[in-house]
């Protein structure tokens, strides 16, 4: 008897809108990639050991552009996101080309994504820090 594999019905192709590498003095000499769709965040780290993390981009909370000197010297920045992730509460995109265009793109995909979800503030209310305090439609800390 033949074994009965339908995993294929449950796999859909999303078209990557973005994608980068992690990089040294501004050159993609790293093996950390990221790339997003408009559903999806996408991580992959390492060589030898791969690890591969996804995040939906509705759980993307609040997005950070970083620079110091030498990431302005060479045309790089890093973006910090804040998500409502369990496993991984902040998420940073080191080093990456168009760091600006980059950002504004994530913050507009994230905030479309939780329109067409309807998720609301309410609902984000588990992924607070510590010492904050969640009321009806209000944070307080």
């Amino acid at each position: 008897m033949a074994k009965v594999d339908k995993l294929n019905d449950f796999i859909v192709e999303e078209q990557i809108i973005w994608s980068d590498r992690k990089r040294i003095l501004g050159l993609p000499l790293t093996f950390t990639k990221y790339s997003f769709s408009e559903n999806r965040m996408f991580i992959q780290r390492g060589f030898f050991r791969v690890v591969k993390d996804e995040l939906l981009m509705y759980r993307i909370l609040d997005v950070r552009l970083k620079k110091n000197f030498w990431q302005r010297v060479f045309k790089v920045g890093t973006i910090e996101l804040s998500t409502a992730d369990k496993t991984t509460p902040v998420i940073l995109l080191e080093n990456i080309k168009n760091p600006d265009r980059t950002r504004d793109a994530l913050s507009s995909i994230a905030e479309k994504e939780r329109d067409e979800k309807r998720v609301l503030g309410k609902e984000m209310f588990g992924a607070l820090h510590d010492g904050a305090i969640a009321h009806d439609n209000f944070v307080e800390y």
